[in-house]
């Protein structure tokens, strides 16, 4: 099967979240299969095409806009590790400035230089010969693949029988723009602008509604998430387009890399471990702890929490700054937090370091491979998330045995199941209410298991014998790709 993958975001080339891990994680495995994938991605300014290995094809890609036309040159090159080909799009005016949305915030021009992309994406299929049996776009940044398709592509015989698949990452960044450029730059003609038309959403153009409303079949990213988002609560106002294409709508669990994420063979963490070696564990974690100044009269075997996130109001970030720092001084325990997001947030976690120099080890920023030694070295991880599509990190740290502590909410409450010290079943310790007194508990729950024989053993093997691997989810997604297909045989 041919597989166009329009994506923003790109691990490891261009990531800002699960969205990238996701676009590459599925095209590995796809290869693998046998299958054909490709991924079309803009070329942002900080991407290195040295470093990467990525060569200007030196071809030039026409794109209509509106009335008038623009030029975009094609890089190609491989996504890392593979041989999935990876295309660039470059464009001086668009894609040569800071960051991938905005810098810190969103650009005002989005609208553009999403849509050019999303019509670059099938100029680049014209440009390699490249004929797709399914276009898979996620989220609102290529979300107009999927009416552009049906609206100018489909003619031509190269996309005469393709399908679109149309993929939620997080419904909370729908692209609402203003309907009088919008549609001008997509080139959709006014009289398709009306209300509850596949364009207008409120008086504006919501470019998730139109991906939703055009796409063959629509997916998002686990089947809890599924089930919220068509409620109010969960919704963030899409509920009612969702449910108008409920018959093709499904949630399909993301999965990890588990050549990448594996303790037994990772390169980046000191000791490999398995479920049935544990000590690994406890030597990695009196290794990193030391890196960050601690010493063996500082207690190395204290338990550790460790948070790997983005520092924002949805990762849960409030329940923290109302209760970690009455939890250090009462409770046991050392926090590790790796993480960079909103100014008032890391400012607050500077504030516990500063107060607990032995207790709370802050390290603001973005850096992969300390996260593979944080999950190595963690006992727990804290994920009290107000909403969470996915998430992919209680994966990473069920794959490294480090407990989470979590809210049920989206695909964490696929993945994350409460121990039962009665028969010893569950991986982790949850809480639903979106409360800090919930989640202090939970912590409290969690840390009552903590060297206590069998249950912190037992635990521990039962997080690591989940299985949430990335082949899992690519075998789904071409399910849904052959059910898509149907539609345009």
């Amino acid at each position: 099967m041919n597989i166009v993958t329009a994506t923003a975001e790109l691990t490891p080339i261009a990531k800002a979240g699960g969205l990238g891990d996701m676009a590459s994680f599925l095209s590995r495995e796809w290869i693998k299969m046998g299958h054909k994938p490709i991924i079309v991605l803009p070329k942002y300014s900080f991407i290195d095409t040295n470093k990467w290995g990525f060569r200007n094809t030196l071809k030039t890609i026409i794109v209509q806009m509106g009335y008038w036309l623009e030029y975009g040159l094609l890089w190609e090159g491989k996504l890392p590790g593979s041989d999935v080909p990876v295309y660039l799009v470059e464009h001086e005016g668009y894609f040569n400035r800071g960051g991938i949305y905005g810098d810190p915030n969103e650009y005002a021009d989005n609208d553009r230089r999403f849509i050019f992309f999303s019509k670059a994406v099938f100029e680049v299929c014209r440009a390699i010969g490249f004929s797709p049996d399914v276009i898979h776009a996620h989220d609102f940044h290529t979300a107009f693949t999927m009416s552009f398709l049906k609206e100018f592509y489909r003619i031509d015989p190269l996309f005469s029988k393709t399908a679109g698949v149309y993929t939620i990452h997080n419904l909370a960044y729908q692209g609402k723009f203003n309907p009088e450029t919008a549609l001008k730059y997509a080139g959709i003609p006014w009289s398709k602008f009306y209300p509850f038309s596949d364009y207008e959403y409120y008086g504006l153009v919501n470019a998730m509604k139109v991906g939703i409303m055009n796409a063959d079949k629509i997916t998002t990213v686990s089947p809890n998430y599924a089930q919220e988002i068509r409620w109010s609560y969960y919704g963030e106002g899409m509920e009612g387009v969702i449910n108008l294409r409920a018959a093709d709508f499904l949630g399909i669990l993301n999965g990890i890399d588990y050549d990448e994420w594996n303790p037994e063979t990772d390169k980046s963490i000191g000791v490999n471990y398995n479920k049935f070696n544990l000590e690994g564990k406890r030597q990695n974690k009196h290794q990193l702890l030391r890196d960050y100044g601690l010493s063996d009269l500082d207690d190395l075997d204290m338990p550790v929490i460790s948070m790997v996130t983005r520092l924002a109001e949805q990762k849960g970030i409030d329940l923290v700054v109302n209760k970690m720092e009455e939890l250090l001084e009462t409770t046991n325990f050392r926090l590790f937090v790796l993480g960079s997001g909103e100014y008032n947030y890391e400012q607050f976690l500077r504030y516990l370091q500063s107060r607990f120099p032995k207790k709370a080890i802050i390290h603001i920023g973005h850096d992969i491979a300390l996260s593979h030694r944080i999950f190595a070295a963690s006992d727990y991880f804290l994920m009290p998330s107000r909403f969470e599509p996915c998430g992919l990190t209680q994966m990473f740290s069920l794959r490294y045995g480090a407990i989470p502590i979590a809210r049920e909410t989206g695909g964490i409450a696929d993945t994350v199941k409460e121990y039962n010290y009665e028969n010893m079943t569950g991986n982790g310790f949850t809480f639903w209410q979106y409360n800090a007194d919930d989640m202090a508990f939970a912590i409290r729950r969690a840390l009552g298991v903590y060297n206590i024989i069998p249950h912190w053993d037992k635990i521990r093997q039962n997080a690591m014998n989940e299985n949430y691997s990335a082949k899992q989810t690519a075998t789904h997604y071409l399910d849904v790709f052959r059910w898509a297909k149907e539609n345009v045989q």
